[in-house]
């Protein structure tokens, strides 16, 4: 049964086209990056809004380079959910997406060459890499997208490279415990392209691809994503149980319910409408987890 999904007007078709439930996988790494790299030293403030803006107009052109190529390849219609609609619904011209999302690469260029200016230009390199990534996700004669590596991509670029860089900025190395902390992030980001793929499963099977959630099926996609949470949550506990960090960290649990609900409406739904409340569920979860955790880091270090 198809689903009626009325169009956007105003400022909101740009806001939707920008996926807003999706850019808290770029705003938690380069905030539990920043609070981990603060145990070491004084904040450069100038440093962190400049990072954080960039991977959020990265976020948000691959976003736009995704409504373009789904739109492009037939994927996406007037009733398709999850999407910025912009294209299928409001009528906004396929090139005017496109060119869009260039100009944020643009922006972020242009904010990256300040980083690299004040750090090191080696992370221009990194940023190349990551703007390909975000690129290619969806473009070009291959996207990643399509295959069974969607959620590991997006996990190391917008999850771990952003904590590592985030840290990079403001202490000029990378440690131990940076590249340790930032594991569960790996796991939650690539949950959040996992969940958008158990959503999208049919869909996406019609279309071609080739994505995890359809190679495995619906069933273990779910407790591949549920493995996820536990695994995330299970990593701090061991982190304080050897004495890595302080048992504030536990803070995370406060956000345990999230992931806990996510998995139940998944089981309990098929309708990609009604999933929406997981999608939502399992951002929340990457966004509170980062959060609280790098609070708890803080706290544990101050006292």
């Amino acid at each position: 049964m198809q689903q009626t999904i009325k169009a956007d007007t105003g400022w909101r078709i740009w806001w939707q086209l920008t996926r807003p439930h999706t850019l808290t996988a770029a705003f938690a790494p380069v905030f539990l990056g920043t609070m981990i790299a603060l145990t070491q030293g004084p904040l450069h403030l100038p440093l962190f809004f400049a990072m954080l803006i960039a991977s959020l107009l990265i976020q948000m052109a691959t976003n736009m380079f995704n409504e373009y190529y789904d739109y492009k390849r037939g994927l996406d219609t007037e009733h398709s959910i999850g999407i910025g609609g912009t294209i299928v619904r409001n009528g906004v011209k396929p090139k005017t997406v496109l060119n869009l999302a260039f100009v944020l690469y643009g922006i972020s260029v242009l904010i990256g060459i300040y980083i690299c200016s004040q750090t090191s230009w080696m992370l221009a390199l990194i940023g190349v890499l990551s703007m390909m990534v975000g690129y290619f996700y969806t473009g070009g004669p291959y996207p990643i997208a399509y295959t069974p590596f969607g959620e590991l991509f997006a996990g190391i670029v917008m999850g771990m490279s952003l904590i590592l860089i985030a840290f990079y900025i403001q202490t000029g190395e990378i440690t131990a415990e940076a590249i340790m902390l930032s594991v569960p992030s790996i796991l939650l980001v690539g949950g959040i392209m996992l969940a958008n793929n158990i959503r999208d499963l049919e869909g996406d099977k019609e279309g071609g691809r080739r994505t995890l959630a359809i190679l495995v099926g619906r069933s273990k996609a779910i407790t591949i994503l549920m493995s996820f949470f536990i695994l995330s949550y299970i990593w701090i506990l061991m982190l304080v149980l050897f004495g890595h960090l302080t048992p504030w960290a536990l803070l995370i649990l406060l956000a345990a319910k999230k992931p806990a609900t996510a998995i139940t409406v998944f089981r309990n739904n098929r309708i990609p409408l009604k999933m929406m409340p997981a999608m939502k569920n399992t951002a929340v979860t990457n966004t509170l987890f980062a959060m609280l955790l790098g609070i708890g880091i803080l706290i544990g270090h101050l006292l």
